[in-house]
């Protein structure tokens, strides 16, 4: 009895003591943070096409991860900063050895975007109470990284005069590199002028038809510099009783400078540190007998506009200015009192010509899609025309869409000025 009660002990108390003690948890318990926070980044790269586009913030932060501990979550962030930057289709990150032990190298991989066939784009929907209507669209078809648009405008807004015709060009987005682009564009317009403009107007101002011819170079000189070069050859028949058709061929040249940090993409969960978005430029048109222009000038203009965003608020603070030398034609000179510029004013009213001076600063809130403006501005041919003009304004603004009234800033009678359109 005694034997068969010891036998059964040691059936149930063997196999437990011979069992493995646990040593812990395993690798895919413990999970990958506690052995990849060991290794060190030794380096970050990223690859592809667009790579070059990335701002120096973000290339910053980038190269700030080498060194220190890989850290899962900030790479993550980091490629989906990137992803919304470049608007890029997908952004992978590859983690491989370094030449040290326990260091890795980070490879962020862009993916290669998924290129349209056709796409139609309604560039510029414009109702304006003074101006009517504008509108500007476009039909492009991609084909192995050359784009061939072509587009119908009416625009009785930006200029002194309502121009509509087709616009036609060509565009190759790579020539040899991602820095380099090549543009060819035509356009072909008839003009009908305002009551106001043919009264102030020579003889010789007043234009029926115009047309342009624009071969254009884009390069990259160091992110985020980018200058453009080319030439305008624009020809335009004259309203005259004989017809005469001049020619406005310019040398053009732009530099652009962009720079975006501050994304809150790209900030801690649960802090929005906002979105600082600057845009400057800096343009020269030269006519010149060199290319046998009729009218020779030099038309310098600047622009520049600042942006932040956070939350559900939205400022934005521009500047443009701009001088003409010489006798430019109707369609170089600067215009005031439109949707975008002394928004309020009458464009006529200010001057029904254009001038050949400006000066020009607005400022835009909106808060969950709520806005008002404030603008002021001079346009001048003479320093003792120079009258500064302001006007504020209120309405909404969403995803592109904008609805407003503005109100001339003068005495006496006001008439204010209401307009509603899309990316404009």
């Amino acid at each position: 009895m005694r034997t068969l009660l010891l036998t059964g002990i040691f059936a149930v108390v063997l196999p437990i003591g011979c069992a493995p003690f646990p040593d812990g948890p395993s690798d895919e318990e413990a999970g990958p943070t506690n052995v990849n926070t060991r290794l060190i980044v030794e380096s970050v790269q990223v690859v592809g096409r667009g790579s070059a586009k990335i701002s120096d913030p973000l290339r910053s932060e980038l190269g700030e991860v080498a060194g220190k501990n890989f850290d899962q979550t900030l790479l993550d962030r980091l490629a989906d900063r990137i992803k919304r930057e470049l608007h890029a289709p997908e952004v992978k990150m590859h983690v491989v050895k370094g030449d040290v032990p326990d260091h890795v190298i980070v490879n962020f991989e862009i993916g290669a975007e998924h290129e349209k066939r056709f796409d139609l784009d309604l560039s510029r929907f414009l109702y304006h109470s003074k101006q009517g209507w504008s509108g500007q669209g476009h039909a492009t078809v991609n084909v192995h990284e050359n784009a061939f648009s072509f587009g119908m405008v009416s625009d009785g807004d930006r200029l002194s005069e309502r121009y509509a015709g087709i616009q036609a060009g060509y565009e190759r987005k790579h020539v040899g590199t991602d820095r380099l682009q090549l543009r060819f564009d035509f356009s072909s317009y008839h003009e009908q002028w305002n009551d106001a403009t043919l009264l102030e107007a020579a003889p010789g101002d007043i234009y029926r038809t115009r047309t342009q011819f624009s071969p254009t170079a884009t390069v990259v000189i160091l992110e985020p510099l980018v200058v453009s070069f080319g030439v305008d050859f624009a020809r335009y028949r004259l309203s005259l009783p004989v017809a005469k058709t001049e020619s406005s061929n310019a040398v053009v040249s732009t530099l652009r400078y962009h720079q975006r940090w501050g994304s809150a993409s790209g900030a801690p969960q649960g802090k929005d540190e906002g979105e600082h978005d600057l845009r400057a430029s800096y343009s020269v048109r030269a006519g010149t007998h060199f290319l046998e222009s009729d009218p020779v000038f030099a038309r310098h203009e600047t622009e520049a506009h600042y942006r932040f965003r956070r939350g559900h608020q939205d400022l934005s603070i521009g500047f443009l200015a701009g001088k003409i030398s010489g006798l430019a034609p109707l369609f170089e000179r600067f215009v005031l009192g439109n949707a975008e510029t002394l928004r309020g004013w009458n464009k006529f009213d200010l001057d029904p010509l254009g001038a050949s001076h400006i000066a020009h600063g607005s400022i835009d809130y909106v808060y969950r899609g709520f806005l008002v403006f404030y603008d002021t501005g001079a346009v001048w041919d003479r320093p003792e025309e120079r009258e500064q003009k302001q006007s504020l304004g209120l309405g909404c603004r969403k995803s592109g869409f904008q609805l407003a009234v503005a109100f001339p800033a003068r005495s006496g009678t006001v008439n204010p000025v209401f307009y509603a359109g899309m990316n404009f």
